[in-house]
């Protein structure tokens, strides 16, 4: 089996602690637990140009206070 070049990292007890927990199995490495936690970081569908200009527009929305609350529009849709 090939074996890849390996490293070593210092972590905090604390951190230990931490991947113990998220271990799948007792006997799953810390290096499968840290190689899932890198994987998930990464976002393999980033936001579009329209998604970003679309979240700025409702932000802009929020701060010019036009936003009904959920009780309001329940209200107006008789609900």
């Amino acid at each position: 089996m090939y074996m890849s070049t390996m490293t070593t990292i210092r972590i905090s007890h604390q951190t230990k602690e931490l991947l113990d927990d998220l271990k799948h199995h007792k006997k799953e490495s810390y290096e499968d637990v840290i190689g899932r936690l890198a994987t998930m970081a990464y976002d393999d569908e980033p936001l579009s140009d329209e998604e970003i200009e679309d979240m700025k527009a409702s932000l802009e929305d929020i701060r010019a206070g036009r936003v009904k609350s959920l009780k309001a529009v329940r209200d107006e849709l008789g609900i």
